[in-house]
């Protein structure tokens, strides 16, 4: 029983990570209707850049809303560089424009911060907790409490603010949106901003239990994606799910089987995914731009 709930705290703890990470897509898919490959490299410049800000003998607490702050700019020049002029052209080019903006990335990245695996320090120490029989580090607690807080800061940013709502809006009816004054422009520019932020944020807190480096962004994007699909691209409510599952599977195939089949559990998802249910657990049954 002991092994079991050690297994659901380090799945629960990956899975908020991808959580956040599928968020971050289906923000960005509602609005626009781009899958954004690059979504794994704004976690990664999270970690990157605030290990650079620390190696500058800057405070934690700065280098974290330094690394935050230049992730949220790398993604609002995501958009304004290369998604918008590329206009009205089709979805696939679009996607192809984001993974190309993907290894631009980590290219940068690596010529200016290295190739080496950084760390963080942990936020509240590194003395294990004991809950319900398994021991949990305090930066575990970390992650999911501060996922938890941003899918409700999301949720309620959706529900009770008029951005939010235009942002629902842009997302229905583009055209319909526009009609009526809102600026579909900025919306899209402040989805890319948003997703961003999570990402970055995600990163930060992560760090401390799974390094960071150059190219971590891959593997955590395709991660993303797979809980995003899983969950229905475009809901919200499914990429925390969606997130969630893929972190507990992989979590009892590295405990129960073995862990060099764990991060192969979200690409034979993902197969599974598009042959039994390929609108995913709340997406919807008819979905245009797909």
């Amino acid at each position: 029983m002991a092994d079991f709930m050690q297994f659901v705290f380090s799945g629960l703890t990956t899975g908020a990570i991808y959580a956040l990470a599928a968020l971050g897509f289906s923000i960005i898919y509602n609005a626009s209707g781009v899958i954004n490959f690059a979504q794994g490299d704004f976690l990664m410049l999270g970690g990157m850049v605030c290990a650079a800000m620390l190696g500058t003998r800057m405070p934690f607490a700065l280098a974290a809303l330094a690394a935050v702050a230049i992730t949220v700019v790398i993604g609002l020049l995501l958009y304004r560089l290369a998604v918008k002029p590329a206009g009205d052209t089709s979805i696939v080019s679009l996607i192809i424009i984001t993974i190309g903006a993907s290894i631009f990335i980590q290219g940068v990245v690596q010529i200016v911060l290295g190739k080496n695996q950084h760390t963080l320090p942990a936020f509240s120490g590194d003395t294990a907790l004991r809950i319900f029989g398994a021991y949990v580090l305090p930066q575990s607690l970390w992650v999911l409490g501060v996922a938890a807080v941003l899918v409700a800061a999301c949720a309620a940013f959706f529900r009770f603010t008029m951005l939010g709502k235009s942002m629902l809006a842009v997302a229905a009816n583009k055209l319909a949106a526009q009609a009526v004054g809102i600026p579909a422009q900025f919306i899209l520019l402040l989805s890319f901003g948003m997703s961003a932020l999570l990402g970055a944020v995600a990163g930060v807190v992560a760090a401390p239990i799974t390094t960071t480096s150059y190219d971590l962004g891959l593997m955590l994007g395709m991660k993303g994606f797979v809980a995003a699909t899983l969950g229905g691209l475009g809901s919200g409510m499914g990429a925390v799910v969606g997130g969630l599952m893929v972190g507990l599977l992989e979590a009892m195939v590295a405990g129960y089987i073995s862990s060099a089949y764990k991060d192969a559990v979200p690409f034979v998802m993902i197969v599974l995914i598009l042959l039994v249910m390929p609108h995913g657990l709340f997406g919807a049954k008819s979905v245009e731009r797909v």
